[in-house]
């Protein structure tokens, strides 16, 4: 196991630098700190993440713009960090997956019944409220609708010519963000890094397209609630399961778990992730950037088709990968459709 010094020099130099300066160095800084670096390691291993930390701190309305507020102020205040650190998650939920995710999406049988496990707050569950434009070209989408997600591509993207009909769309989390209440959206607020201002805006703006349409969203771990969300979906719509950056939070044996669940099921499964979590995909990916790359993979029914920027930012489609269009009935039988409250 990475020790948390390395963690956090880790998180400065591959993650936060050319993305946020403020939290490079605090991320840099806070890894030669021996104090600081003592009082995280008195929290579970799961909740030392830099993002936690970082996002906690704000929560409260700590500072991050210079280390030394920052060191005093968490040290001052580390009871409320830590009981926030403890209660929270690392659930950022971010609508500009849905640029990578849309390609697949429109091209399965429509309509679809989308389910999203570590939902969040479901923003990912409204790609056809969103507009999208590729490559500066023309966007696509509601022409009314306030969330533009911009998206760089390479490769023959086969990009759609509209967006897919959702006829249901549902989730499930262990600790589901509800987008009415204040506190769970300034969470999600708080999980953006501090110069991303753009970031800031969309979320808002798909929290609003949220609240006017609830998903269902239910609390449960992934592993317990898929079938009863695939059962749930209407009749004569497609399931389609789907992920983004979720899976790496898993044992490995809980990952082993859902994914012959979902081979049993059988119904559409889009996963996006990071390398090493997914090793059937692995194994089928085409020479390319190395473990340590932050480019996530995308996935259906663990067959690569694409290689994608963490928030959605880039596509980079693979050589010879197409998007099947023949239907995949899940294994369920109709009699087992029940309703999810």
């Amino acid at each position: 196991m990475v020790d948390t010094a390395e963690r956090y020099r880790r998180f400065a130099a591959m993650e936060a630098r050319g993305h946020s300066p403020a939290y490079e160095r605090l991320t840099a800084a806070i890894a030669d700190a021996p104090p600081l670096l003592a009082l995280i390691d008195q929290l579970p291993a799961d909740k030392r993440q830099p993002n936690l930390l970082l996002a906690a701190v704000r929560y409260l309305d700590g500072p991050v713009d210079g280390f030394a507020a920052f060191r005093e102020w968490t040290t001052a205040h580390w009871a409320r960090v830590r009981a926030t650190m403890l209660e929270r998650r690392t659930q950022t939920n971010e609508p500009g997956r849905c640029s990578v995710l849309l390609p697949v999406l429109a091209r399965l049988p429509q309509p679809l019944a989308l389910i999203e496990v570590g939902a969040s707050a479901g923003l990912c569950l409204y790609p056809d409220r969103y507009r999208y434009r590729y490559d500066g070209g023309d966007t696509l989408g509601p022409p009314d609708s306030p969330v533009v997600l911009e998206c760089g591509t390479a490769g023959a993207v086969p990009l759609p010519a509209r967006l897919p009909e959702i006829a249901w769309r549902a989730g499930a989390d262990l600790n589901p963000l509800d987008v009415a209440d204040p506190r769970d959206t300034r969470w999600l607020e708080c999980l953006v890094w501090p110069e991303q201002h753009q970031r800031l805006a969309r979320l808002r703006d798909a929290v609003r397209i949220a609240r006017a349409e609830p998903p269902v969203l239910v609390r449960g771990d992934l592993n317990e609630t898929v079938r009863d969300l695939v059962a749930a979906a209407p009749a004569g719509a497609t399931p389609v399961v789907l992920h983004s950056a979720v899976l790496a939070y898993l044992p490995p044996e809980e990952r082993e778990t859902f994914t012959a669940t979902m081979r049993e099921l059988g119904c559409p499964w889009i996963s996006n992730e990071a390398p090493g979590t997914l090793p059937a995909v692995d194994r089928r990916l085409p020479p390319g950037p190395g473990p340590d790359s932050l480019l996530f993979t995308l996935a259906l029914n663990e067959h690569p088709l694409a290689r994608t920027g963490p928030h959605g930012q880039h596509l980079e489609w693979l050589p010879t990968q197409t998007v099947p269009h023949e239907r995949q009935e899940p294994r369920v039988r109709p009699t087992d459709r029940r309703s999810v409250n």
